[in-house]
């Protein structure tokens, strides 16, 4: 089992770099490694400055255990909820080939407007934009 633990960040560093990509289910890197929420799991402590002494000799995760409280379940449910997947507009004279142009050599399927509206509306975290292609006004 791999681990990775970073010690005194800032909120902002925590939220920017954890806690926003967990809770939209995005893959994120954390000490060189790559982590999925789905496959990962989550502890998050508040205590005091970590000095080098205190992280030397691999010792950083027991003395930020001992010193520390567990506020993962905390800093989860008050981030702010993940945010709404982009979209775009692309504006062309000939929709059939950009859409076509899109989604050649890709996995790409039709999808009934309802599904794509629950999608969106429920904000599936697996949906990383919205693109709609429209004619382009003469």
């Amino acid at each position: 089992m791999s681990h990775a633990r970073l010690f005194n960040l800032s909120r902002e560093e925590l939220r920017a770099c954890v806690i926003e990509p967990w809770l939209a289910g995005r893959a994120f890197e954390l000490a060189e490694s790559e982590w999925e929420p789905r496959e990962s799991a989550l502890k998050i402590l508040e205590g005091r400055h970590l000095d080098n002494p205190d992280l030397a000799f691999g010792q950083g995760w027991s003395n930020a255990l001992r010193s520390a409280e567990d506020v993962t379940r905390r800093e989860l449910e008050s981030a702010p909820p993940p945010k709404a997947p982009d979209a775009f507009v692309v504006e062309t004279d000939v929709p059939e080939a950009a859409v076509a142009e899109m989604v050649a050599d890709r996995d790409a399927r039709p999808l009934a407007w309802a599904e794509a509206v629950g999608r969106i509306d429920g904000r599936d975290p697996a949906v990383a934009a919205v693109v709609l292609v429209v004619k382009r006004e003469p």
